[in-house]
């Protein structure tokens, strides 16, 4: 069936391309001076009830979360054959597919476009929805001023969140789906769609999705400058097993940006101080101006953030690499934002090294620390430290045992807040209270 030369005091201009459902146009916005993308359901499937319905939901969803990382419904309304449309954002640069049929991406492109999916789908998360059918195709590009932004779109398959143990249909994208989404009535939620965006990523990087069924090489295997904390953080992404993935999006997108400033690790050399004991310096490679220096206890270190804003003193043995580059606190449940931190560890690619993060929160913010699963939780404890008060959370048992977690958030009225993870061997000396003496963050 045609599409009318106009609709309402829009101007069809073109065909942008059509899928299983509906056909999407070009059109002119005379008055506004603008061009807008018209969304138009399939006659085919117009009369039916829940196709049709879920093309309304679809709407419904994006004007509801109405943020500038998804698409925009500007307007909806009816055909007079009967077939339902949406007035939506156009977006001129084309999709993610058009960009990968060219063959592979830089890796740093890769990984940053990556971020910008996961911190887009982050949004319909918080909305309450997962998207359940992401692949490059629904992934646009445009420009504002000046600017190249990322748009997740087509929300055709997405469901409420809260009704995910309800869904019984199979549906998504082969490539892409998580392996529970082939599970009829196995029940999804926002893992399955961190699935989705590390097949993304994956093929951002080696030019092909994984292939399920199949073992999936890791893409430092496939492509020369991918490193081996990228293969960590993509390959978690896709694991098997959902309870073994990031948790969330947004815990992806975050440890998307950290796994571009990983420090190589270099030896450990030992220095004799000016009264003859041994003290470790870490010959970590400078990013940013981070900076490691003698620190207190003898045989700790004290690291130093890019911004300056962050220091505190490990054992030095822990002390191999380093991220100096900042966080986003959207990892402990607050809105996307950027702060001072530093992540040090024996071996950063690693889930049972030594090591600790530390991070600046904004004052009067709340952080919700993470749980860990299958570890057993000590009786929480009140500290001080760095002139704020605050909570330690003690997590043990972990990783059959090998490996407990501390996690400590702190605060001063009116200053910044920290939140720290420190994770430990369960058998070695607790170095948590004397890691927090050492802490030094900013106040008024």
């Amino acid at each position: 069936m045609q599409v009318p030369d106009t609709i309402g005091r829009y101007r069809i201009t073109g065909r942008l391309g059509s899928g299983a459902f509906a056909t999407v146009w070009l059109a002119e916005d005379d008055l506004l001076e603008s061009r807008v993308a018209i969304k138009i359901l399939a006659d085919n499937w117009s009369h039916h009830p829940d196709v049709r319905a879920r093309f309304e939901q679809e709407a419904q969803v994006l004007r509801r979360a109405d943020s500038e990382r998804l698409v925009r419904v500007h307007d909806f309304g009816e055909l007079p054959d009967g077939r339902p449309y949406q007035v939506m954002t156009y977006a001129a640069g084309g999709t993610l597919q058009d960009r990968l049929d060219q063959g592979p991406m830089p890796v740093r492109t890769a990984l940053r476009t990556a971020g910008d999916i996961a911190r887009a789908v982050s949004v319909l998360h918080d909305s309450g929805v997962l998207h359940r059918d992401l692949k490059p195709s629904n992934v646009l590009f445009d420009t504002v001023r000046g600017a190249e932004r990322l748009l997740v779109a087509d929300l055709g398959l997405a469901k409420e969140i809260a009704h995910a143990s309800g869904f019984t249909v199979v549906v998504g994208t082969p490539g892409y789906m998580a392996p529970e989404q082939l599970l009829p009535g196995g029940g999804l939620d926002v893992r399955a769609d961190v699935h989705a965006i590390g097949a993304m990523t994956y093929q951002m990087l080696t030019g092909s999705p994984p292939q399920a069924g199949r073992a999936t090489t890791v893409p430092s295997k496939l492509r020369a400058g991918v490193s081996r904390e990228v293969d960590r953080v993509v390959m978690r992404a896709l694991d098997a097993d959902r309870d073994r993935r990031w948790p969330s999006t947004a815990a992806f997108a975050t440890a998307l940006a950290s796994s571009t400033t990983v420090t190589p690790s270099r030896a450990l050399r030992l220095l004799r101080n000016g009264v003859g004991s041994v003290l470790a310096v870490a010959l970590l490679a400078q990013t940013g101006g981070a900076t490691v220096v003698g620190g207190t206890p003898p045989g700790w270190v004290r690291v130093t953030d890019a911004a300056g804003a962050v220091s505190v003193s490990v054992p030095g043995a822990w002390a191999r690499q380093l991220r100096d580059a900042g966080w986003n606190v959207a990892a402990v449940g607050l809105p996307a934002a950027s702060q001072p931190g530093l992540q040090i560890s024996a071996d950063l690619s690693s889930d049972t090294a030594p090591g600790l993060f530390a991070g600046l929160l904004a004052p009067g913010a709340t952080a919700t620390v993470p749980t860990h699963p299958g570890c057993l939780r000590e009786p929480d404890r009140t500290i001080a430290a760095a002139g704020m008060t605050g909570r330690v959370q003690r997590w043990t048992s972990c990783a059959g045992d090998t490996v407990s977690y501390d996690e400590v958030v702190l605060s001063r009225p009116g200053d910044p807040g920290a939140y720290l993870q420190i994770r430990q061997g369960s058998r070695d000396t607790d170095r948590t209270d004397g890691i927090l003496r050492t802490l030094r963050v900013p106040h008024s």
